[in-house]
């Protein structure tokens, strides 16, 4: 049986138990990934293991609510703090924004390299680091991350049918 909850009377859409779960678990995931390895996960040289996450979000949209709850806890522990929480959680909303929106895997892993590379600004006003280096290495590690390590993680994951049908939330 299939528990669900009516968002709105005009709307259609409902938030079921497991959209629920699998919210948190990423949530979960996300933030105690980035906080286990936490002097690289933030700073100038950043290589933030748990952005492979994000790549769930090109399965399935619904994981998206997931990885931004994950992104504001994890910066809720960030040396810069709130401002972190607030724009580097900005950040990541934007490239699940592309990534939600790519139809192809590979651009789709371009998206938080492009988008997340904007933290070197954050970088260089809160703490003062050199703009276009900050952005240029935040950029790096985002893309060693996600480009290099989760594509062919992420096609792997693909090929296999019955995976990504168990990987998606609302069947």
């Amino acid at each position: 049986m299939k528990q669900t909850v009516e968002l709105s009377k005009q709307s259609k859409k409902k938030i079921t138990t497991r959209a629920v779960a699998f919210t948190g678990i990423v949530a979960a995931a996300y933030a105690v990934t980035t906080l286990a390895i936490a002097p690289l996960s933030f700073g100038a040289i950043q290589l933030r293991f748990s952005e492979v996450l994000v790549l769930l979000a090109f399965i399935d949209a619904g994981f998206a609510p997931g990885l931004i709850l994950g992104c504001v806890i994890a910066n809720a522990f960030s040396p810069m703090g709130i401002v972190d929480v607030v724009f580097g959680t900005a950040c990541t909303t934007a490239a699940l924004i592309g990534i939600t929106k790519s139809k192809n895997l590979f651009v789709a892993t371009l998206w938080p390299t492009i988008c997340n590379a904007f933290i070197g600004v954050e970088l260089y006003i809160v703490l003062g680091l050199p703009l276009f280096f900050s952005m240029a290495t935040v950029a790096l590690g985002e893309f060693a991350v996600v480009t290099c390590i989760g594509y062919p993680l992420f096609r792997y994951i693909l090929s296999n049918q019955k995976l990504v049908e168990q990987l998606k939330i609302n069947k």
